[in-house]
């Protein structure tokens, strides 16, 4: 049927594939942390983070980078430095993520009581 209405959140849904890409208690605080502070040391950013367990912080920043969000690079030093920064693909998220937040101010506030 033509007129048939097809819901956009069924199997291979964009919008879906987004959330679980950037969802979760700690994706967010982390792509934050780098769009704001760029190129970051695995422990400066565990010290931002607070109260994340390195193992958690460990399987975030890897399903960040297997899905494109997060660049990790490895400096061949005495120790060896490794630092995670936000790919392209973030930047050009960032302003919606902005409007979220807005949105999400707007919903804390209309639910004060």
């Amino acid at each position: 049927m033509a007129n048939e209405h097809i819901c956009p959140c069924t199997v291979g849904c964009p919008l879906q594939k987004a959330m679980n890409a950037i969802g979760g208690r700690w994706k967010m605080s982390i792509l934050c942390s780098l769009s704001s502070d760029g190129a970051t040391r695995y422990n400066d950013l565990k010290r931002k983070m607070g109260s994340i367990s390195n193992t958690m912080l460990s399987k975030s920043l890897k399903e960040l980078e297997d899905d494109g969000l997060v660049k990790r690079m490895e400096y061949l030093e005495v120790p060896v430095r490794v630092e995670y920064e936000i790919t392209d693909s973030v930047r050009s998220l960032i302003p919606i993520l902005t409007e979220f937040a807005v949105w999400g101010s707007k919903l804390r506030d209309s639910s004060a009581i």
